[in-house]
């Protein structure tokens, strides 16, 4: 106990490093600093955010303070704090993320509960509710299939993505939260592997890239310096991935099924003229997300 207590810095107290590193990152322009700070000093002392202030005296000994100094220094570099904990929050769930997929946003949510509402929860325990089934495409992390499976477990569940280690990683996360065996992952660019003659979905959804290439450069540097460019880049107009899926899916639906696809916020418009030249959709629906940018477009197979 006597060692512990000399390796500490009486210096730096768990309120006084907070309250530097808070005007430190305002400094340099980092977004939320303050809550920054917190998450990030939780994280090195293994604590809830909440015990910070109820230990704002106790000292860091000097390995607390130089893992925390690390970092800081990412943090300032702009390391998104996701990839510097190595996980995110998303559907109240935690998700494990590395540089090889997107962080999960929570615009994204949408997509999930447009998923969600057109698979009703089973209150009946007399009517055998029917199993439907359930594609993504480019899972990423695998947050938003999960999510999925969490709330209605009695469907089944497929997602791919054309990175080996996105796939890894989504089945890591499955495992993470259980649902290991509800979800079954596969690598794959788009539909390529996938036999339509062989295989329907009732729903197919997906988050593709949707960023013009040209706009990319002018993204934060939290993304563009640090995300996987291939889940962002929709090619020159931003819509290639949108285009490619909206004039595929219909191939791979059943009688009824739907296609749900997360879209730029200024994409409305021109998704709605690729729909009606595709002309096997009906029952077209933009949703809206949290900041009232038309974010989830919802559409049905034609009878």
């Amino acid at each position: 106990m006597q060692n512990q207590q000399k390796s500490r810095n009486p210096e730096w107290t768990i309120i006084k490093l907070l309250k530097w590193t808070t005007s430190y990152f305002n400094s340099h322009d980092i977004d939320s600093p303050r809550s920054t700070a917190e998450i990030l000093l939780a994280h090195v002392l293994k604590l809830k955010r909440i015990d910070l202030y109820l230990r704002y005296d106790q000292p860091l000994c000097l390995n607390e303070l130089s893992k925390f100094k690390v970092l800081i220094k990412r943090r300032i570099e702009r390391e998104p704090v996701a990839y510097i904990l190595g996980v995110k929050e998303f559907w109240s769930m935690d998700f494990a993320v590395t540089k090889d997929v997107l962080i999960p946003r929570p615009e994204t949510e949408c997509l999930v509960e447009a998923a969600l509402n057109l698979l009703p929860e089973d209150k009946s325990s007399d009517v055998k509710p029917a199993i439907k089934s359930i594609l993504e495409l480019g899972t990423g992390s695998g947050a938003v299939i999960l999510s999925i499976a969490s709330m209605r477990p009695k469907h089944t569940y497929f997602a791919s993505d054309r990175s080996v280690e996105a796939v890894r990683l989504a089945g890591q996360n499955s495992k993470r939260h259980g649902l290991d065996t509800a979800v079954s992952f596969f690598c794959a660019d788009w539909f390529t592997p996938i036999n339509c003659k062989n295989k329907r979905f009732d729903m197919i959804l997906s988050n593709p890239p949707y960023v013009p290439t040209r706009v990319i450069g002018r993204l934060m540097p939290e993304i563009y310096k640090y995300e996987p460019v291939s889940a962002l880049d929709g090619d020159r107009d931003g819509l290639f991935c949108l285009r490619h899926i909206i004039n595929t899916a219909h191939l791979y639906l059943n009688r009824n099924g739907s296609l749900l696809l997360e879209i730029g916020h200024d994409q409305k418009n021109d998704i709605r003229s690729i729909i009606e030249q595709c002309g096997n959709y009906e029952n077209v629906v933009f949703t809206k997300d949290y900041s009232g940018y038309d974010r989830v477009v919802r559409m049905e197979k034609k009878k």
